[in-house]
């Protein structure tokens, strides 16, 4: 079964940024979130120059606006959080259009909002710019723990057949009439969730069963090296490198 049909963040693309070695980008990912974290709030230039970054790197590996855009509704939950912070702040207050703010919660609130939107763009580039398996085999490759990675991987290739089992679920719910529609239909459907999980734990112990009469001793076998020469390596390391070296003058200019 290929994972193939799990490429919807993936933008596939002939470019520098998508032959890199996927263990080159997820460390390049890692060190530049790593960086923004570092860099003083106060340094407003320092993050522009973070944006800047990124969009070189959407624009060499053509990662289109718009895309990234859609894909930042995930960071919703971060802005209300850090809208909220200003109202419920303490310390010194400030009013802004009327209304009064906390100085530390506005100052708290533009931290959070823009260290987190620059590692989620960040996140966004290195899911559109790697497949979902070559990145769980780059994580394999940094000697991340191997059980983790492989329950990964498991759980990218057959999410896919238990979407599928839900969803004959649903149709032959509603083959027989029912239509959730209110908090009455809750039980029913917490029941058809339970099914689903043991369903879910039935196959996994098939699989397993079978892995284990195909050899299965704990270690998945090496199918890709995925080389990684010093070149890509000194190529992935600039954009980590370059937010590193903003941060570093931003605190001796602070």
């Amino acid at each position: 079964m290929s994972a193939g049909h799990h490429h919807t963040l993936y933008l596939p693309g002939d470019t520098p940024i998508h032959r890199l070695p996927p263990q080159c980008k997820l460390l390049a990912a890692v060190g530049f979130a790593v960086a923004v974290v570092a860099t003083p709030r106060e340094a407003w230039w320092a993050f522009a120059v973070d944006v800047l970054l990124l969009a070189g790197v959407a624009a060499v590996a053509r990662v289109p606006a718009a895309l990234v855009l859609r894909r930042m509704v995930i960071e919703v939950p971060f802005v209300l959080f850090a809208v909220a912070i200003p109202f419920i702040g303490l310390g010194e207050r400030v009013e802004v259009a009327g209304v009064s703010l906390s100085v530390a919660g506005l100052w708290a609130a533009w931290n959070i909002l823009v260290k987190a939107t620059l590692g989620v763009v960040a996140s966004i580039l290195l899911a559109a710019t790697t497949e979902p398996r070559m990145m769980l085999l780059g994580a394999e490759r940094l000697r991340l723990p191997s059980l983790l990675v492989q329950i990964a991987t498991f759980m990218l290739r057959y999410m896919d057949v238990i979407i599928d089992q839900a969803r004959r679920m649903r149709i032959a719910r509603e083959s027989r009439g029912f239509v959730a529609r209110d908090i009455r239909h809750a039980p029913t459907l917490a029941r058809s969730a339970g099914a689903l999980f043991i369903r879910s734990y039935e196959r996994g112990e098939r699989v397993h069963l079978a892995m284990l009469s195909r050899g299965y001793t704990g270690q998945m076998p090496v199918i890709h090296e995925l080389p990684a020469p010093r070149r890509d390596w000194a190529v992935a390391a600039a954009l980590p490198g370059l937010a590193l070296a903003t941060a570093a003058l931003a605190w001796s200019l602070a």
